[in-house]
């Protein structure tokens, strides 16, 4: 995929992008610029892929709610995760007309992506991209969604069929709020990073 218009698309909004053709390239170039920083992550199949805990945690002070120090629960870290410096997610996926889409059951990531950190990393496989906006929500809807349902064992009719979402009434429900980005929040620092390979769900 060329990523030429996309990139052009993204940054006419007010982002800036970086494109890379390989997950490990991101990883190294995400690396080299955050450092003595504290970190936040969403969660995500894409950062976890690409090593990226393990490498910024030997020079900064990284907090994801996978990855628990003693004495913290999931909520105390996805607490800390809101107050760093730099923060970083993947996202459900996005439009070629420049639309984000990312659902979330506790919305922690949504609110952490939209308010109070200095700089905000949203790390992009090739796979997340559609041609249009309402491609893009059925996307994080029906493919996403399942898959990470699926995942985390998520007792939900789209986990057990893993092919759709079924708008489903479950007390398991991992789909319960929905964040679309029309471009970066004002007085806001977003990089948008593109990868050439198919990362996460």
């Amino acid at each position: 995929m060329d990523f030429t218009k996309m990139k052009d698309t993204l940054e006419s909004l007010g982002y800036v992008v970086t494109c890379f053709d390989t997950a490990d390239d991101a990883a190294n170039y995400l690396d080299r610029n955050i450092s003595g920083k504290s970190v936040g992550f969403g969660g995500s199949v894409t950062l976890e892929r690409m090593g990226l805990y393990d490498m910024l945690a030997l020079n900064n002070e990284v907090y994801y709610h996978n990855r628990l120090p003693g004495g913290k629960t999931k909520l105390d870290v996805c607490h800390d995760a809101m107050h760093t410096d730099v923060y970083i997610s993947s996202v459900n996926a996005i439009a070629q007309t420049g639309e984000i889409i990312n659902l979330d059951g506790y919305g922690n990531r949504l609110s952490s992506i939209l308010f109070g950190h200095e700089k905000v990393y949203l790390v992009i496989g090739e796979n997340k991209i559609t041609e249009t906006f309402d491609e893009a929500v059925s996307r994080a809807r029906n493919i996403a969604a399942p898959k990470n349902a699926q995942r985390v064992k998520a007792k939900t009719p789209c986990a057990i069929d893993g092919d759709k979402c079924y708008d489903c009434a479950s007390n398991n429900r991992i789909c319960r709020a929905m964040l679309v980005l029309w471009a970066p929040p004002l007085h806001s620092d977003f990089e948008i990073i593109l990868i050439h390979e198919d990362l996460g769900f």
